[in-house]
């Protein structure tokens, strides 16, 4: 979510040898810039669909081994088990796209994971839903009214008042057309990245590797909605075709003393995992509506983390062209979340 450049600028110190940690990794824009500037990384998040996108981005894969892969797999005679039912999708989808869709699907969930099923797992994942368009179709779905995954009741509400049916799109022509696209330029592969799937406050204890760098944006204060904001890319990942807004895992929930607690305890072991004299740069907001300082916010749950981070800088994220940031979608027009990048680094040793 945030901007490619942020880790780069933050990483262009770093030297070869060096590895990189995301505790919070998100899509993995961490592990991409890592894998650009030849660097090792690791990077962590609880949220399933954020890891398979992060995955593909560190994947080392020929991109005609993810055409042969999707071939492979949309022009067999495999027959779906697994059809969801119900008046959202049947006006989302064609009823030939969905079946197309679902085969690949339950293929991919059969599929020994390897890096051209990591890669055509995430493509096929930035086109399950999006806006129509009077080319050759870039998304799978029905015109969306949001760019996030619209709840079933809000979609259909939407397309029902616009006389509005899902075109049939080829499932295959179309992932072939996003791989061109995406996979036009490849990053070096020389160097390894790794994504786990779990709490960062449990997941860190486990790793033995020691870092120099770490490039994270935790959660924002007062956002709960990243997993139901995802609903239908969960479903493709194998979960259930419906909306669940269970968001007791996410470190988020537990108001200000439990969100600042949780926090600490991340910083807490990333502290633990780190060298001597690592840097960490994280980028932080709150939405408008917490009514709360996040860089206090920030502040107090390094302070309670008490592992030796100081901060060494804190300036405003400021304003991208086209208000291209994720805190913009967070707020009508005209305002957004503030946000903040705050340096941090670990103490170097004293030498006599």
């Amino acid at each position: 979510m945030f901007p490619l450049d942020f880790p780069l600028r933050l990483l262009r110190d770093a030297r070869r040898g060096q590895w990189v940690l995301d505790p919070f990794c998100g899509r993995g824009t961490t592990m991409f810039a890592a894998r650009r500037l030849g660097l090792g990384s690791v990077g962590i998040d609880a949220n399933p669909v954020a890891v398979a996108i992060a995955r593909a981005k560190v994947a080392p894969v020929d991109p005609e081994d993810v055409r042969t892969l999707a071939r492979e797999l949309l022009t067999g005679n495999y027959q779906p088990r697994d059809l969801p039912t119900g008046t959202f999708w049947r006006y989302i989808y064609h009823p030939q796209t969905l079946l197309e869709l679902c085969s690949l699907r339950e293929q991919l969930l059969e599929h020994e994971d390897d890096p051209a099923s990591d890669v055509l797992r995430a493509v096929a994942l930035g086109i399950l839903h999006g806006p129509l368009t009077k080319s050759a179709p870039t998304y799978l779905s029905n015109q969306m009214p949001r760019t996030y995954a619209t709840k079933p009741e809000a979609a259909v509400k939407f397309w029902k008042a616009q006389g509005m049916k899902p075109p049939r799109v080829p499932v295959l022509d179309t992932i072939l057309r996003r791989i061109k696209y995406t996979l036009a330029l490849v990053p070096p592969i020389a160097v390894r990245g790794e994504v786990r799937q779990g709490d960062a406050r449990q997941v860190l204890p486990r790793l033995r590797r020691k870092f120099d760098w770490v490039v994270t944006s935790p959660p924002y204060f007062g956002m709960y909605t990243y997993l139901p904001d995802q609903w239908l890319r969960s479903w493709f990942l194998g979960g259930l075709p419906t909306v669940d807004y269970d968001a007791s895992q996410q470190i988020s929930q537990g108001g200000v003393d439990g969100f600042t607690a949780g926090m600490a305890t991340v910083w807490k072991w990333t502290a633990a995992r780190c060298n001597p004299g690592a840097t960490m740069g994280i980028r932080f907001g709150a939405l408008p509506s917490a009514r709360v300082d996040p860089e206090r916010l920030l502040r107090t749950s390094l302070e309670q983390a008490d592992a030796g981070w100081q901060v060494c800088e804190v300036r405003d994220a400021g304003m991208p062209k086209k208000h291209a940031r994720q805190a913009v979608q967070f707020t009508g027009a005209g305002e957004y979340a503030p946000e903040i990048d705050c340096i941090a680094a670990l103490p170097k040793p004293r030498t006599c």
